[in-house]
């Protein structure tokens, strides 16, 4: 009787786990879309998938997700679920980093350019109807764009603007627009903002920001909050962990812009997903705002990227920041309006890393423990794309699994178009305590076809196991590659003490200052949080707790005070945040 009851309960919890949760309350980092495949490499047959340059749009209460040449855009009710829509019409050449604006009932869509192109618009943007609402925007200057452009309506004001750029040698470039003639310009188009590197650390170009590669600035947006102008932008470039965005803040729409005390906005310069910059911030349904970015992936090229979205918010001060903290980890998508910066944080842990794993195969060195390492550009690779090629990840205990994510790579792939005949992704994954007797927890073989590059799964709900096994079901590459298999949930020990011995010290060159700490027994990593005063603590810095306890900040503003603290996090939870101090 008691193998019966087993069976039924074994039975119940199958059937319930099956289908695609349809009560989804969480995200996670990458944004888990079918990023498309990129054709501009196809001469040199490097086959990558790639999206970046977000821009994501609240239209009617609902939104649209526009990424850099991805032949089309992303529909979404609440922003876990994304359906791709193929418009009416689309440029030839595809459309980098694109501009979308709404305005009441309308949708408007421009892309980058340096030659005339015309203004879209959409009053049905979910049925992929888009047409012109102008033909030609009139051609500026050579080289002078408009590159990334963004489109602006101030509706105190009633004026529209456009502002643009994407250089190491131009600034970030407004002007007005003339709706009476069609949204051509109004105005004489003016440098707004300029790089700094001088006095501005985190705007110095490379990894750390420790290459004297002239830095590039790119990715303008405008938001305006409580009677200010807030001038987004990008820098230093796309290519390293540290790309971030800035702001700039003036009274009127063109300027001038004062450099915020709080810079960048958002930062991500450690982790799973590096990289934060070049996206757009935008409203939620509840008035919560969020900032897009543009992770680094390159695995296959240099600009291969993802999308990421942040938390974002004003303090009492008007000062905007972006909260990274835990950024590719699950949060809570909000019911209602978030008051403290944290909130949406699930407090579910990385179970996952640097735990052994076993495989069905591996093709040459590329070996199963690569896929707990938290490297997207290392990956483990099976000898085949088969149906039933399997990696196996003990936790090497039992732990309440409650969330999943598994992030393909594409390994001498031969794709260059994403013909959704071919390109899906489908798989199970399994738990057990013994590594013999298996659970099926998750199948998404009835689900519709669709590919999934970065593909996250919640759990309906948390379940106990030692052992998570993802089994293949078709991959679109020709061969199984993945980059790392993320497992989250809650340990049954305690959460690490909190580092001792925390020591700043701010160098000669102000903009640099060094960070030391005693590391504490069971911590899995450490989270360096500084800001701009001891209740601003707004950035955040990832280490691995198997790397030196130290960190050189290079991302600090000449003659700005700065405040610091630790937090150190493993399975089970994060410990109470050191004390505050100032780094001097």
């Amino acid at each position: 009787m008691k193998k019966i009851l087993l069976v039924l309960v074994s039975c119940t919890f199958y059937f319930s786990i099956l289908a695609q949760n349809p009560n989804q309350k969480t995200y996670c980092n990458p944004v888990d879309i079918g990023y498309r495949y990129n054709f501009e490499q196809l001469n040199e047959k490097i086959s990558y998938r790639s999206g970046a340059d977000p821009v994501i749009i609240n239209h009617k209460n609902e939104y649209y997700l526009f990424v850099t040449i991805s032949g089309g855009y992303w529909h979404s009710k609440d922003l876990i679920n994304w359906d791709y829509i193929k418009p009416s019409m689309w440029p030839m050449e595809d459309m980098c980093a694109p501009a979308a604006l709404s305005v009441r009932d309308t949708l408007y869509l421009f892309q980058s350019t340096f030659e005339q192109r015309p203004i879209l618009f959409s009053t049905e943007p979910e049925k992929g109807k888009l047409q012109f609402y102008n033909r030609w925007l009139p051609r500026l200057p050579q080289y002078i764009g408009p590159w990334d452009p963004a489109l602006f309506y101030d509706e105190e004001l009633d004026k529209w603007y456009m502002y643009w750029g994407s250089s190491n040698v131009y600034p970030i470039f407004g002007a007005e627009l003339d709706k009476k003639r069609n949204l051509t310009y109004a105005s004489t188009y003016k440098g707004l903002i300029y790089l700094d590197p001088k006095n501005h650390g985190w705007e110095r170009f490379g990894r750390d920001h420790r290459d004297t590669i002239k830095p590039f600035t790119e990715g303008a947006w405008m938001t305006k909050h409580k009677g200010k102008y807030f001038l987004q932008y990008g820098a230093p470039g796309t290519e390293y962990n540290v790309y971030a965005n800035g702001t700039y803040i003036g009274d009127n729409p063109l300027g001038p812009f004062t450099y915020a005390p709080y810079n960048p906005i958002s930062y991500k310069p450690g982790g799973f997903l590096t990289g934060a910059g070049h996206g757009n911030t935008f409203q939620d349904n509840y008035g919560n705002y969020w900032n897009t970015g543009t992770p680094w992936i390159a695995v296959n090229w240099n600009f291969e990227r993802r999308v990421a979205m942040f938390p974002t918010g004003f303090d009492t001060d008007n000062q905007m920041f972006a909260n990274t903290r835990f950024g590719d980890f699950p949060h809570f998508l909000p019911t209602k309006k978030w008051t403290q910066k944290d909130e949406l944080f699930t407090g579910w842990m990385l179970l996952s890393y640097k735990k052994p794993c076993t495989a069905s195969s591996v093709r040459d060195t590329l070996v199963a423990n690569k896929v707990t390492d938290e490297n997207p550009r290392s990956f483990w690779v099976a000898n085949t794309n088969k149906a039933g090629e399997w990696l196996t990840v003990d936790l090497q205990s039992v732990q309440d699994v409650k969330a999943l994510q598994v992030n393909f790579t594409d390994y001498k792939s031969d794709i260059f178009d994403s013909n959704e005949e071919r390109v899906f992704a489908q798989f199970k994954f399994y738990a057990s305590n013994d590594n013999k007797n298996w659970q099926l927890i998750y199948d998404n073989s009835n689900e519709p076809k669709r590919d999934r590059p970065n593909a996250y799964v919640e759990l309906p709900q948390a379940i106990k196991a030692r052992y998570i096994k993802y089994e293949n079901i078709h991959v679109p590459m020709p061969n199984l590659a993945v980059s790392d298999i993320r497992i989250f949930g809650n340990g049954t020990g305690k959460a690490p003490q909190t580092p001792k011995q925390l020591s700043v010290k701010r160098q000669v060159d102000t903009r640099n200052a060094d960070i030391t700490w005693e590391k504490s027994s069971n911590a899995i990593g450490y989270n360096i949080l500084w800001g701009i005063a001891p209740d601003k603590l707004y950035q955040t810095y990832q280490i691995w707790a198997d790397a030196p306890s130290s960190l050189e900040l290079r991302a600090l503003t000449v003659g700005q005070k700065y405040f610091c603290a630790i937090e150190a996090f493993n399975e089970n939870g994060v410990s109470v945040l050191s004390e505050v101090k100032e780094i001097k």
